[in-house]
Order: structure tokens, then sequence, then C-alpha cells
């Protein structure tokens, strides 16, 4: 079975392609791409990361670790 989804956002761009059946290099991936944008500080330029579908569910559990905090102690 094959998956793939996107979604942008203004300054980020992800996907994920997946495929249950293939056993190659590369057919689990997760990838984060920066858009470049004049007026932002942020992007110069494009930049992407790629990662296995596993190390990106060990990100998410990170990120969903991390962020889980009460609202006003963030900056």
């Amino acid at each position: 079975m094959t998956y793939h989804k996107s979604k942008s956002t203004k300054r980020f761009s992800f996907g994920i392609n997946r495929n249950s059946t293939a056993k190659q290099a590369g057919s689990n991936i997760v990838t984060i791409a920066t858009l470049p944008s004049e007026d932002s500080q942020y992007a110069i330029g494009q930049t992407s990361l790629t990662m296995t579908v596993r190390e990106a569910v060990a990100l998410r559990s990170f990120l969903n670790d991390s962020l889980d905090v009460p609202e006003e102690t963030i900056d």
C-alpha cells in the first residue's frame, strides 16, 4: 500500500511517503523543507531535511513530550 501526503505553510513544506511493501532504502521517508522568502529572516534559500519514518516517530515523541507544557510558561 502506497501513502503520500504533503502540507505547506508560509515557511515550510512537509511531506511523507510510505510504501508498506517496499524493502528498499528511501521508500519510507519524511521531508521537511524551508520555503525561500524575501521578507523572512529564517529562510534564505531552500534547505531540506529528510529522515526515515522511524526517525520521524522519535521526533514526534520528543516534540509531544517537550511541547506538553502549560501555556503560561511559554515566553
